[in-house]
């Protein structure tokens, strides 16, 4: 679909220069094999908007999808031998426990990470059979958002956030927890959990660029491990701390955070890095704004490109924002410097509703905001092992979504005032010679496919949404809404012998299985 005919089918506008800077910046053009992604399957796991489907791991050896199912409160198994038809093999009922937060499966063993009754409390490391049968149970540290296996199956490893309650009266540390489980996993003690802290990090040894703001909290309770991501080697973990706008390097054999990384800014001034910031001026408007845009990921992954390793992240973005402190004010209710307010920002239909930090926004204290801190970048990043960013999709999402699919850009625009398409989801597979990534933007919705075999030189493939525009999102036929997590079976893996893409939707509460399919690329 070109840019005029999605004015036409979006009812919105679409400004000049959006249009001149799709065509000038040319994300999306690219020659020679490629692959796309076409819907297979799709398995209802519970109703609208009950969490019924969030974080999705398979097993190639039973050939079944392990998702997290909040709503029935249990760890939902279901049979992907057939892959046009998911079945439901059976549920692990967690009733008896917390929240349920993420799921991974490898080796004929399932790890599930739970919080606790109270959240600020420790949480679990559950592990399971992958037929069903309890065999362990660990403790981690509070609220345990993402586990995840070394790829030699020697540990099992747990991103422990460590939020505050909603008054910011009790803020626990975030955490790392490292499991080894050599060994029959059925006889472990507690001495093969180490749990891995930020103690070491104080105001003289930890980068000024670091995000440490919280309410009254010391370094170790600010910084809050999101996800984790594993070399091939299973020598390092690579955790996001999403509010802190970081990454964190952590030794699983010493057990040991080795360094912190600030990822810095993203310059929305600059014309690659434009992005549509007002939900209230009816039109699709990708411009320059006065911003630097917090990466603030979620999900991340890592790969080697000879020999050297590097990191994939989901630039997704995410405030401090409870009822004893918040960090999120919008534009219009700001107290801008000069610099700022003689260009006449502030209005509904300019930056006025954009959702900004006030973190560091008064960098010279005299009760002025002189810098906007957008929340995440809008885009995905990939970044070498020296935290180095070698490649940013600039605007190209928003740009391809309102090409692609006008009626549902940035959430039928209802959030571009906030964090515009939320690239959320994210997976790392290899098709033939090439290394791709597999994007879900969880406001938008679908997933964005890029070539990252070069990391330098990463490109877009393909963008697939399989949300209807004219169904209410509530309708069970409206499509996979908020993608939360996503999973890549390799060919060998698969049980039809393609590559597949399994797509947990949080919203839909669906898991939705794609096929990959190698096609000759063609102009667009």
């Amino acid at each position: 679909m070109n840019l005029s005919s999605s004015l036409a089918v979006a009812g919105l506008l679409i400004s000049p220069l959006s249009i001149s800077l799709a065509v000038a910046h040319g994300e999306h053009k690219s020659l020679g094999e490629r692959i796309s992604l076409s819907p297979l399957s799709t398995y209802k796991s519970g109703p609208y908007d009950s969490g019924a489907a969030e974080i999705v791991s398979f097993d190639p050896k039973t050939q079944r999808a392990f998702a997290t199912n909040n709503h029935a409160r249990t760890i939902d198994v279901i049979s992907l031998s057939e892959p046009e038809s998911p079945q439901l093999a059976f549920r692990i009922d967690l009733k008896e426990f917390g929240t349920i937060n993420s799921v991974a499966v490898k080796n004929q063993l399932v790890a599930i990470a739970i919080s606790g009754k109270n959240p600020q409390e420790n949480g679990s490391i559950l592990v399971y059979s992958t037929d069903g049968v309890r065999l362990n149970q660990f403790q981690a540290g509070a609220m345990p958002d993402m586990v995840t296996f070394s790829p030699n199956g020697q540990y099992i490893v747990s991103a422990n956030e460590g939020e505050p309650n909603d008054d910011y009266t009790v803020d626990p540390e975030g955490s790392i927890t490292i499991i080894d489980i050599k060994g029959d996993i059925r006889a472990l003690e507690p001495a093969s959990v180490r749990s891995v802290n930020f103690n070491q990090f104080t105001d003289n040894n930890i980068d000024p660029e670091i995000r440490i703001f919280g309410k009254n909290a010391s370094i170790a309770q600010d910084l809050e491990p999101e996800y984790i991501s594993i070399t091939a080697n299973s020598e390092t973990a690579w955790v996001s701390l999403q509010e802190n706008n970081a990454l964190a390097e952590v030794s699983l054999k010493r057990g040991r955070v080795e360094k912190l990384y600030a990822l810095g800014y993203k310059d929305h001034s600059l014309t690659e890095n434009g992005l549509d910031a007002s939900d209230k001026d009816n039109k699709i408007n990708i411009k320059t704004w006065p911003l630097r845009g917090m990466y603030q990921p979620d999900s991340i992954a890592s790969y080697k490109v000879n020999g050297q390793s590097f990191i994939v992240t989901a630039n997704e973005g995410d405030p401090r924002d409870y009822s004893g402190f918040s960090e999120q004010k919008r534009v219009k209710n700001l107290a801008l410097d000069s610099s700022l307010k003689e260009q006449n920002l502030q209005g509904d239909k300019q930056l006025g509703q954009l959702n900004v930090s006030t973190i560091g926004a008064d960098s010279d204290k005299n009760g002025l905001s002189d810098t906007l801190y957008s929340f995440g970048s809008r885009s995905f990043s990939i970044w070498d092992q020296n935290i180095v960013q070698v490649f940013d999709s600039g605007s190209a999402f928003e740009k391809i979504t309102a090409r692609d699919y006008p009626r549902l850009f940035n959430n039928r625009d209802l959030s571009s005032d906030d964090k515009g398409p939320e690239p959320e989801a994210l997976t790392i597979g290899k098709v033939g010679k090439s290394t791709y990534a597999f994007i879900g933007l969880e406001r938008t919705g679908g997933i964005m496919v890029y070539n990252i075999t070069v990391p330098e030189k990463a490109f877009f493939v393909d963008y697939l949404n399989t949300i209807s525009p004219y169904l209410e999102p509530s309708d069970p036929n409206a499509g996979d809404i908020a993608p939360e997590s996503l999973v890549f079976i390799n060919a060998s893996d698969s049980p039809n012998g393609q590559p597949l893409l399994v797509s947990a939707n949080e919203v839909s509460g669906t898991i939705s299985i794609y096929q990959v399919n190698q096609t000759e690329q063609k102009d667009r």
